[in-house]
């Protein structure tokens, strides 16, 4: 553990439950009155059982067993409205702490989600919540009944008899040892078991998003064995589980019967001492049957207290992550998005990942007006892509080296520049629902004719027409039912569908075929006047573009339009002549 680290967490713990002080005082107060009245009932029958050493009188027993039963309904009423409380304050953190985590994730750049691992991410905003909610509910109420039980319970006990309260407690921490010694190995195996379970969902998961695949290759079987292999680790983690607590709680109940068993033989003997009355006993025997309870849930209590701090730093430090990609603390310009002309200007551009020591783009100087067509093309891995998102500052872009109509983007918030920047990446995602929901993601209240105009200028009319629910069509998981080139323009025409004055494809045509893909183009240029910039290996459609943008190892090595560049020797005539070439052989193929 490091330095200072228990402080930390117990502020931690403080800083969590500070916003609910009003119903963990409450369930406080509710705990003490319960522990106060446990305390209270025992004393009460042993007056009562003495009593009745000197004669039976019906109706003082009578009178006397009612006012027990009221005490005994108040504390239970009392307890129920104390767990209530307590553990209620561990839902409610455990609901605000899954929204900060959300809202929080959302503002994190796509680079690190993909470095990080999603699962990693998803662990911390499900299991490692609802650890942080057992350690402040469960936790929190059974630590502090146990410690509010032995400050009530001892002191009566002593008073009683202290030499029977020894011996009768005597063998707690035997039983605190053995619950602490089976609960880490009952943790352990619970995580195992979680652990196999997630596998075996992650398995099925992917299976069934990969059903295609399997059927193709004939790997049924082979996935039908993983399964099963799965399964049976689950089955035994499971039994693992359940021995190891079927041989805990029966010692439990053995130690607890020694005790008993102990207090009996020595109080039996000091009653004929005359040392102690059966009241006495009595009593005894209630008060140490009442902590046999809270000292057995002490040790899954300290492995859940450990298991909540180890998960509320997990959390911490998720949310103390500063994005890198962010609005500036005080922006230098709240520019409005309906004045957004669509004017880019880069000077010097560079960009570089983070933990990579070379550029991805070594120093771009371009304009591209308002309204004008630009294709950007280059070999695998020459930077465009790390270009197209830099435009929507989806990777980190330094101050003073990319404008949008002459005003840094680093001085714009990210959602005014995301909305003046539509940008339709290769592989565009598409969420489980119907092809108009998924076309108006970008403007939800968007009627049906915007939708429908969308859907023609990105060519998709046809095929919806050819759907049976027609714009209600369900894409499934990713789009799953929709095809390649489906997919890449139902991905461009939500992307039409905002209104924004940059449009930026990133090979977004790459499924379709040459025609269509300058039918697409010929057609948003006939109804939009927003600046494009396509990203494309097909060079045929950055042939009909107002101009070229050639980049060589993260530079722009080449400009000009389609007939300039054919006829000048460079990057770009071997790029056009390769891809003849390929056309040439695919024909003779076919």
């Amino acid at each position: 553990m490091r330095p200072g680290m228990a402080a930390l967490r117990l502020d931690l713990i403080g800083r969590y439950l500070r916003p609910h002080r009003k119903a963990v005082v409450l369930g406080g107060i509710a705990l003490v009155v319960v522990n106060v009245l446990s305390v209270t009932i025992p004393l009460e029958v042993r007056r009562i059982v003495d009593e009745l050493q000197d004669g039976f009188a019906y109706n003082a027993v009578l009178k006397q067993a009612v006012w027990i039963v009221l005490l005994a309904t108040t504390m239970a009423v009392v307890r129920l409205i104390s767990r209530q409380l307590v553990f209620g304050v561990g839902r409610q953190v455990e609901v605000d702490l899954r929204q900060r985590l959300f809202s929080h994730m959302l503002k994190q750049e796509p680079a690190w989600i993909q470095t990080t691992g999603s699962g990693e991410v998803i662990a911390r905003a499900t299991s490692d919540v609802e650890n942080i909610r057992r350690l402040l509910g469960f936790a929190v109420l059974s630590l502090t009944n146990t410690v509010l039980a032995y400050c009530f319970t001892l002191p009566a006990m002593l008073a009683i008899d202290p030499w029977l309260t020894l011996a009768a407690v005597g063998l707690y921490p035997v039983m605190l040892t053995t619950v602490r010694l089976f609960g880490g190995r009952m943790m352990r195996q619970q995580r195992r078991q979680q652990q196999n379970l997630a596998s075996l969902s992650e398995l099925i998961q992917e299976d069934l998003s990969g059903i295609a695949a399997i059927k193709i290759y004939g790997q049924e079987s082979a996935e039908l064995k993983a399964f099963n292999t799965q399964n049976r680790n689950y089955r035994d983690s499971a039994i693992r589980l359940a021995r190891t607590r079927s041989t805990l709680f029966p010692l439990l109940e053995g130690i607890s019967s020694i005790s008993l068993l102990l207090l009996l033989a020595l109080g039996s003997g000091k009653l004929e001492a005359g040392t102690l009355s059966i009241g006495g006993l009595v009593a005894l025997i209630l008060y140490v049957e009442r902590l046999v309870f809270p000292t057995a849930l002490l040790g899954f209590t300290l492995n859940t207290f450990q298991t909540g701090q180890v998960s509320l730093e997990r959390v911490e430090e998720l949310l103390q992550r500063v994005p890198l990609i962010r609005d500036q603390d005080k922006l230098a310009i709240q520019k409005p998005s309906q004045t957004a002309k669509g004017r880019l200007d880069a000077r010097n551009l560079r960009v570089t990942y983070e933990g990579s020591e070379r550029e991805t783009l070594a120093g771009l100087n371009f304009t591209i007006a308002a309204g004008e067509l630009v294709a950007v093309v280059g070999s695998v891995g020459c930077g465009k892509t790390t270009l197209a998102r830099a435009f929507g500052r989806m990777v980190q872009v330094p101050a003073g080296q990319l404008f949008l109509d002459g005003v840094d983007v680093t001085d714009l918030p990210l959602q005014t520049l995301r909305g003046d920047v539509a940008m339709v990446p290769q592989e565009g995602f598409l969420f489980t629902s119907s092809l108009a929901d998924n076309l108006r993601y970008g403007e939800p209240d968007a009627d049906n004719a915007r939708v429908e105009k969308a859907a023609q200028q990105a060519r998709l009319g046809d095929d919806i027409r050819g759907f049976p629910d027609g714009f209600e069509t369900l894409v499934g998981e990713r789009g799953i039912t929709l095809s390649g080139g489906q997919r890449q323009r139902t991905a461009l025409g939500r992307a039409l569908l905002v209104s924004s004055p940059v449009l930026v494809l990133d090979d977004a045509l790459a499924s379709v075929d040459n025609n269509t893909a300058a039918a697409i183009l010929q057609s948003i240029r006939q109804q939009d006047s927003r600046t494009i910039v396509m990203i494309s290996h097909q060079l045929s459609a950055a042939a009909a573009c107002d101009r070229i943008l050639v980049m060589e190892n993260g530079r722009i090595v080449q400009e000009g339009h389609h007939s300039e560049l054919i006829n000048r020797h460079g990057v770009y005539q071997r790029l056009w002549e390769r891809q003849q070439a390929a056309e040439q052989l695919d024909a003779m193929a076919s």
